[in-house]
């Protein structure tokens, strides 16, 4: 069950989030860019009754307010006002994509904060022929006389299946559109950019490196040297699956993830 909502007011801005609720340590699930909190659901799911996932709009997506900076200090700085605000820090910090990257920026810039980190299908070479780091959403449709044609008219840009930005439509007074806001996106990608491998091995706590199989972000090369550059980090492939790895392959990512949860948090009545 999807729970309710909930705001919070942080460094200036309002944003949403979902907390899942229930006993065991918090887990905080931390979307890519286009996402948003609802996403981690089928993890909240499987990982019920033994971590408390609560998932963060970040700032530009979702419910949580559009403009302002996008840099990466702004999105950790979010993160870390966050687990403040909630007072369930150290916290385990799982991160996808983007959200990936700004767990272990805040695991490097506020250590005390972040008990553990999941790395999921995130590059530290975000930048031209590695990967693709920017996705020109700027010419995107910003309303459509249905959700379906929404899809519609962003797979006509050359996106195979538009179902994860899907997650993002919403039905305004003229129309269906996404909550997030492309020059928003545009800015926060371009910010993105670059060569994090520094800041990535600048942090100690215990990390798993989740790669997809048929990821066009993190190369299976940059995942090996990823993990043999930080201390305490296991790299696990997930067969058969492509960057939204949480979606083409639920099961194995929520148990690679309760797996090493279970090892960074051992529960002896487990």
């Amino acid at each position: 069950m999807m729970p309710r909502e909930s705001f919070v007011h942080l460094r200036g801005r309002r944003f949403a989030y979902l907390d899942f609720a229930g006993p065991g340590p918090v887990l905080l699930a931390l979307h890519g860019h286009f996402g948003r909190s609802r996403i981690f659901a089928p993890l909240a799911a499987a990982l019920a009754g033994r971590y408390r996932v609560v998932a963060l709009d970040q700032r530009g997506h979702g419910r949580s307010d559009n403009g302002g900076e996008f840099t990466p200090d702004a999105y950790v700085e979010d993160a870390a006002a966050f687990l403040r605000a909630l007072d369930v820090a150290p916290a385990a910090v799982l991160g996808h994509s983007m959200g990936g990257a700004i767990a272990y920026l805040l695991a490097r810039d506020h250590p005390r904060l972040v008990s553990a980190l999941v790395v999921a299908d995130m590059t530290v070479l975000n930048r031209e022929p590695e990967t693709h780091p920017v996705l020109d959403v700027s010419a995107w449709p910003r309303r459509s006389a249905s959700r379906e044609a929404l899809g519609r008219a962003i797979e006509a840009r050359g996106i195979p299946d538009a179902g994860y930005f899907l997650d993002s439509a919403v039905e305004f007074d003229d129309g269906w559109g996404l909550l997030f806001d492309a020059a928003d996106m545009m800015s926060s990608q371009r910010a993105l950019t670059g060569d994090f491998s520094a800041a990535w091995a600048a942090s100690a706590q215990p990390a798993l490196l989740l790669r997809a199989e048929r990821s066009f972000i993190l190369g299976a090369a940059t995942a090996r040297r990823m993990a043999s550059e930080r201390p305490r980090t296991k790299l696990v492939e997930v067969p058969d699956c492509g960057h939204w790895l949480y979606a083409d392959a639920p099961e194995e990512f929520a148990r690679h993830t309760g797996a090493f949860l279970d090892r960074v948090h051992p529960d002896p009545h487990r």
